[in-house]
């Protein structure tokens, strides 16, 4: 039974063998000497072939001598086909498909020889599912092949010579979606010469030689050529913000991987590459698209490139030649192309030379750099700017070298993500220019992803010169360090955009003008808690004779040098919420001189005291200390009548002053007490204690204290040229207690003093007797072993005075009643009454004197006519006067 089974089974097979032995030849038959008719009949194509095998089984066609041509050339709506193949081999092809859907489904295509002009259909209304590709490959090979690939509008796309390709998993872009590569596939091999690609018509890319090994893709002479000026680019395409021109000797990378609009590589290299870039100053809208595919490079080298990017005007805004860039993970898109950088990555190098920027006012060269993700080092920097005149800060500086270790330097949509742990500036020199008529327009920082860190700032061994008008700040062997500073959405609210969480600075041969003084100091140093200024002189830069010229009224010069200040404490003037906290500040060995002229007219403008003037610091301040120690005080004035200018000193000037504030800082207490010790007039001990509450708003204060040892003649400096009084004697006390607030002053003086005179100088200088005997008739000379106290009241204060003026009216009143008696008024009218009786007396003599002599010579003249008129008398008188 089994061997009639097996003898059934194998008479079955071997019809089924037989029949398909006779399909497979009559199949190839019919495909012989009937595909052609059918293509044509049910095709757009004509397809014509030498030689033609098929096997049914497998799906294999071989064919050769083929030529192919579209029926109707003009019919867009198909792809276009014409040229011929030497051999064509396929495998699996889908007879279903080619019988029923009229579609050539082909797993493997292999074309020997291929000299085609491919022409792509129009794309199809997207809404519409008709698919007019009637074409399907899955993998391609192609040996010894010349391509041409046109648009529907006869606009080439893609042109090869002697190409030899490998593709696995191919598929042609169906043209639904605008931007999207024509071909894309997985795996690639390839060989070719004179490579064209017209992806849109703004770029065209090529290339004379491609070549693969294993794996790795080597193309020469690679170049992405702009079809269009850069007139033309900005009139067509007015929203797209870059043009592009890249030219390369050489181009190499792996893993070329295209997917729709994306293309990927990885391990790319550019050897000599020259890469233009035009900028264009508009801002593309949102929806249109600036940049058409996305980029991916994983890994990026570039040997000895050359970088130019230019301004809309043409101008060169960045330069570099020589060099060198690795970049890992590069991407550029539609959104990068948007930016000042028109891409994005993960980590890179850069190593390059005669790097050059020149923004709108400033043209900044860099000899060398060498920069990535982690650091920056710029060496032999340059900036110079390219106007005379801005309405920003014009900088002409030059370093040695900058260098910066960063956390974090990326771009986040297009805004600055920083954080950099140190700042290194070394040999900063030159100058930066104050700009003229600077905008008020509040700076943006859209551009910096908040929090913006620098952890540490360096600048060493630096000179600068801040160059304002009238007033150039002038730094030496300038030294400073700040940390931790910060710029986020909380200080960019203030005056200064950023924090600083400590700082120090030192500098040598510091020099600050104004227009009317010059400050230096041999060393100046200052960090958050503590401050040292060393060799201090504020020194004017006019004669006295130029400072009276210029000024419109009246106005103290100053001649001040101090040999060392220093202020312990913490402050902050950089945040929106300054202040000032100070433990203690000390003036050591100040010379101050001070002269006043009071040849310019008068400043008629309210002068407030002390306490108002505290009260007026807007910021919180507090000085628990200031002292003023081994110093010397000189104060001079002149009037228009006074001969030279009237004298104060003060030597050996200690002052204590407390609590020295501006009302305004919580907790702190606002009364100042102030203790004053000192030689006045370089020969008598003065001790003053005054004090007042910044607090009070009627400005309240009190003032007290005494003057001992005092000769007259000491003040003989001040009031000989100012008053013309000359004084001699002793005064051995004089003490004062005063209270007041800004209405005037109350108070008592007393002074003990032996021997006082007073003499009263004529214009030459000469003493005027007569005056000085009057004026010392009234004068008490002599105190008395127990002197009593004057009372000081209702003095007034001229409110366009300063407070020392009060002062000195309230002494002036209390010598008054201490010296010429309590009837004061009465006293001076008699004073006044003499003076003016003894000047009328002089002058009635002097009058008297006159009228005889007029009388005398007249007398003579009559004696004289009479002797005239009697000949004998004149001959008489004649020879008497000739003996």
């Amino acid at each position: 039974m089994k061997k009639i089974y097996l003898k059934v089974l194998s008479i079955a097979l071997g019809i089924i063998f037989l029949i398909i032995l006779i399909a497979n030849f009559g199949m190839n038959f019919w495909l012989k000497y009937q595909l052609p008719d059918f293509i044509k009949n049910n095709t757009d194509y004509n397809i014509s072939y030498q030689r033609l095998e098929v096997n049914l089984g497998t799906g294999a066609i071989f064919a050769t001598g083929i030529s192919v041509n579209n029926k109707n050339p003009e019919n867009q709506a198909v792809i276009g086909f014409q040229g011929t193949v030497d051999t064509l081999s396929v495998s699996r092809i889908g007879i279903f498909d080619l019988l029923v859907n009229k579609k050539i489904n082909v797993s493997d295509l292999t074309l020997n020889s291929p000299n085609l002009n491919i022409i792509l259909p129009k794309p199809f209304d997207k809404k519409s599912k008709k698919d007019k590709n009637p074409f399907l490959f899955e993998n391609i090979n192609i040996s010894k092949g010349n391509l041409k690939i046109f648009k529907h509008d006869k606009q080439k796309l893609l042109s090869v010579n002697d190409l030899n390709l490998q593709l696995e998993n191919m598929k042609l872009n169906d043209g639904s979606k605008s931007g999207k590569l024509p071909v894309i596939f997985d795996q690639y091999d390839i060989s070719a010469r004179n490579i064209f690609f017209r992806p849109d018509n703004v770029y065209a890319f090529t290339a004379t030689n491609i070549t693969t090994k294993t794996g790795q893709l080597n193309i020469k002479d690679f170049a992405m050529h702009p079809l269009l000026s850069y007139v033309d680019f900005r009139r067509f395409y007015p929203k797209k913000r870059n043009l592009f021109d890249l030219k390369t000797s050489e181009m190499e990378f792996k893993d070329f991987i295209l997917k729709d609009d994306k293309i990927a590589l990885t391990k790319v290299r550019f050897a000599n590459p020259d890469l233009k870039m035009h900028t264009t100053d508009v801002k593309p809208a949102e929806k249109e698209r600036s940049f058409t595919y996305e980029v991916s490079l994983e890994d990026v080298i570039m040997d000895q490139a050359k970088i130019l990017i230019l301004k809309p005007d043409g101008t060169p805004k960045f330069a570099a030649e020589k060099l060198n860039m690795s970049i890992n993970k590069l991407m550029m898109d539609d959104e990068t192309a948007k930016g000042n950088i028109p891409f994005q990555y993960h980590d890179f190098k850069i190593n390059a030379q005669k790097v050059n920027y020149i923004s709108a006012s400033q043209n900044i060269k860099v000899a060398a750099a060498a920069i990535n993700s982690k650091s920056a080092d710029l060496r032999d920097i340059l900036v110079k700017p390219t106007v005379s005149k801005s309405d920003k800060p014009l900088m002409d500086l030059s370093s040695r070298q900058v260098f910066l270790k960063v956390n974090e330097w990326k771009f986040i949509n297009n805004k600055l993500k920083l954080d950099v742990e140190n700042v290194l500036i070394s040999s900063l020199n030159g100058k930066i220019q104050h700009p003229e008529n600077p905008k008020k327009k509040k700076a943006t920082f859209d551009r910096i992803d908040f929090p913006l860190m620098v952890r540490n700032v360096q600048l060493k061994n630096s000179n600068l010169v801040l160059d304002r008008p009238n007033n150039p700040l002038q730094f030496n062997n300038l030294n400073a360090n700040l940390k931790n500073i910060e710029m986020n959405e909380s200080t960019i609210k203030g005056k200064i955009p950023f924090k600083v969480g400590d700082y120090g600075f030192s500098t040598n041969n510091f020099n600050y003008k104004t227009q009317f003084y010059r400050f230096s100091a041999s060393l100046l140093k200052l960090n958050k808690n503590s401050a040292q200024i060393s060799n201090f002189e504020m020194r004017p830069t006019l004669s006295l004779a130029e400072f009276i010229r210029k000024i419109p009224t009246e106005k103290d010069l100053y001649n001040l040098k101090v040999k060392q200040i220093s202020m312990n404490g913490n402050w902050d003037f950089e945040s929106s919420n300054p202040y000032l906290n100070v433990s203690q500040l000390t003036f050591d060995g100040m010379n101050a001189e001070i002269f006043r002229s009071k040849i310019p007219k008068d400043d008629l403008s309210e002068k407030p005291l002390y306490s108002k003037l505290l009260r007026s610091i807007k910021m919180p301040m507090f000085v628990q200390q200031m002292t003023i120690k081994n110093s010397y005080l000189q104060y001079e004035e002149d009037t228009k009548k006074s001969d030279g200018p009237g004298k104060l000193t003060f030597d050996q000037f200690n002052m204590k002053v407390k609590n020295l504030n501006s009302g305004k800082m919580k907790g702190k207490p606002t009364q100042v007490p102030i203790e004053i010790q000192c030689k006045f007039m370089n020969v008598s001990p003065m001790n003053v204690k005054w004090s007042f509450d910044t607090a009070n708003m009627t400005d309240a204060f009190a003032i007290s204290g005494n003057i001992s040892d005092l000769p007259a003649s000491g003040i003989n400096p001040f009031i000989e040229p100012y008053l013309k009084i000359r004084a001699v004697g002793n005064i051995s006390d004089l003490i004062f207690n005063f209270k007041g607030n800004y209405e005037g002053l109350n108070g008592t003086l007393k002074m003990k003093h032996k021997d006082l005179r007073v003499s009263i100088l004529k214009e030459t200088g000469e003493k005027n007797k007569l005056l000085s005997a009057v004026a010392n008739i009234f004068v008490r000379s002599d105190s008395g072993k127990y002197p009593e106290s004057v009372l000081v009241d209702h003095v007034q204060r001229d409110k366009t005075k300063s407070f020392f003026n009060l002062f000195w009216k309230g002494i002036e009143e209390g010598l008054k009643k201490t010296l010429i008696g309590k009837n004061i008024e009465v006293t001076e009218k008699k004073v006044k009454n003499t003076v003016e009786n003894t000047k009328s007396a002089l002058e009635q003599n002097k009058k008297d004197m006159k009228e005889t002599k007029q009388e005398v010579k007249e007398k003579v003249q009559n004696v004289k006519e009479k002797i005239n008129e009697k000949p004998l008398l004149k001959n008489l008188f004649r020879k008497k006067s000739e003996k």
